[in-house]
């Protein structure tokens, strides 16, 4: 296999994903010292990016935060009631603007209980994605990703419900309880 070195970029490098670890970016600063490193996050509804953060030279925090929005972008962390929740408090991740996807393709009933009217807009038709991930607002302002709200999980840039394929090893007539779970028993490969 390469050595590190020899694939990292010299410039930039953008990572795309919600969990970023330290350690990983750690590495990439120890073997590509001078490279500017970002975390972007975005779903695919959502035209894939919608937050981007510069990563520090020497940074050491446990987890990367997902930064601040992109123009024509509007971010939300909402509580139950779709009320904004204060800096440091959980909350499910929305996004608005431009840049949202139309719905899915024909998938009525799912287009309408993700992308919902937006309460924080007077423009008609204006929408906001329920992305499902659960984050909070840091007192610089930047957010930080903390999980799912639900039991979404996602395996080499796949997404996977895992209450589906549950529901789907259920309606076999052998099979009376199913459970399944994403574990990651060698580090780096999560397996269902």
């Amino acid at each position: 296999s390469p050595n590190p070195e020899s694939i990292l970029p010299r410039q930039k490098l953008i990572l795309g994903g919600e969990f970023v670890s330290g350690n990983l970016v750690e590495k990439v600063q120890k073997f590509a010292p001078n490279c500017q490193i970002f975390n972007h996050y975005g779903p695919t509804e959502a035209t894939v990016g919608v937050l981007t953060y510069q990563v520090e030279p020497g940074c050491t925090a446990e987890t990367i935060p997902l930064g601040r929005a992109i123009a024509n972008t509007q971010i939300y962390i909402l509580n139950a009631h779709l009320q904004p929740v204060p800096i440091g408090v959980p909350g499910e991740l929305y996004i608005g603007g431009d840049n949202l996807a139309r719905g899915y393709l024909h998938q009525p009933e799912l287009t309408a209980a993700k992308f919902i009217p937006n309460p924080f807009s007077y423009e008609a038709g204006a929408r906001l994605y329920k992305t499902g991930d659960l984050a909070r607002y840091q007192r610089d302002g930047c957010i930080e990703f903390l999980g799912r709200i639900d039991d979404q999980v996602k395996i080499r840039g796949f997404r996977i419900e895992l209450g589906e394929i549950e529901t789907v090893l259920r309606q076999h007539s052998d099979v009376e309880q199913a459970v399944v779970v994403a574990r990651e028993d060698v580090p780096g490969d999560k397996r269902l």
